[in-house]
């Protein structure tokens, strides 16, 4: 007699992956705090121990939830590899940008991106995939694109932080979802992928004399925690989005975002500025519009 199949996870909302997922956007909601701890860091430096770090800590995990044998086998396969070291270059993009932005006062240029990546995840749907975008898809991303319009017209640039986040998490997002490896097996293939080159940068740093990992003992410690700070957070929310409905995962990803955008405003006093007073409340009603469409979907 055979084994029963397995009954499809069912498409509702548990406490657990609330939870979870709350958990996740929070922390990633409070990282600016630490990455602005690290100020007097260079950004590759930091970037560097964020994935050497992340390495023990994605590996306890994989080995308590006992999924290594997935690993194990993704490492034989020269595709799965390849994959993997362009999710992996993109991330390392998207982890640079992000820390320069905390590190130069452009954090609400981040959160800006942040807010915009779901509108360009559509955008990338239709593009790359030929999904068809409703009337409020549409009205939403030209809403978007009309308030990177007027930063861009006030500041005679385009906002390139915010653009560059996007744009690198789409891609990222997009190429993660046709990796066909779990989400935390991945990450940790991502990480190793990525070692040998932040252990090599590290070693060459510090030959130089210019490394700041062990010459300030406060800034060591948090160098420490950049493990724990990167890899808890993905894996959490990766545990978290299994237990939860597509339309929920949409609503709760506003929480860093506007965590980033308080942060900025009443923590590190960033100028606000009266085309952001434009373009943030164009950017907020485009997601009211976003998820309006997607919750009625």
């Amino acid at each position: 007699m055979s084994d029963p199949v397995p009954a499809p996870p069912k498409n509702e909302d548990s406490p657990k992956g609330l939870a979870l997922a709350i958990a996740a956007y929070l922390m990633w909601g409070f990282l600016p705090l630490y990455m602005k701890a690290l100020s007097a860091v260079p950004v590759l430096e930091v970037l560097a121990h964020r994935v050497v770090w992340s390495v023990p800590v994605a590996g306890a995990i994989l080995i308590w939830l006992g999924r290594t044998a997935d690993l194990r086998a993704a490492l034989r396969s020269a595709r799965m590899i390849g994959m993997a070291a362009l999710t992996a270059g993109l991330i390392s993009v998207n982890w640079a940008i992000y820390v320069w932005s905390i590190q130069s006062g452009q954090a609400l240029e981040a959160a800006l991106g942040y807010y915009i990546n779901p509108l360009f995840s559509i955008f990338l749907g239709a593009v790359l995939l030929g999904e068809r975008m409703n009337r409020a898809q549409v009205a939403a991303i030209a809403l978007a694109a009309a308030a990177v319009a007027v930063l861009t017209w006030e500041a005679g640039r385009v906002p390139l932080v915010a653009l560059g986040l996007t744009v690198s998490w789409g891609f990222y997002a997009y190429l993660k979802k046709r990796l066909p490896l779990g989400p935390n097996q991945g990450f940790m293939l991502e990480v190793l992928i990525l070692t040998p080159l932040a252990l090599g940068f590290l070693i060459w740093t510090g030959a130089q004399g210019a490394l700041v990992f062990g010459a300030d003992t406060g800034l060591t410690g948090l160098l420490l925690l950049a493990g724990v700070v990167t890899a808890v957070p993905l894996m959490v929310y990766a545990n978290g989005a299994k237990l939860l409905r597509l339309s929920t995962i949409g609503i709760l990803q506003y929480i860093a975002p506007t965590m980033i955008f308080l942060t900025a405003v009443f923590v590190f006093g960033e100028e606000f500025g009266s085309a952001r007073a434009v373009a943030f409340p164009m950017i907020w009603a485009a997601l009211v519009i976003y998820t309006g469409s997607m919750l009625k979907r």
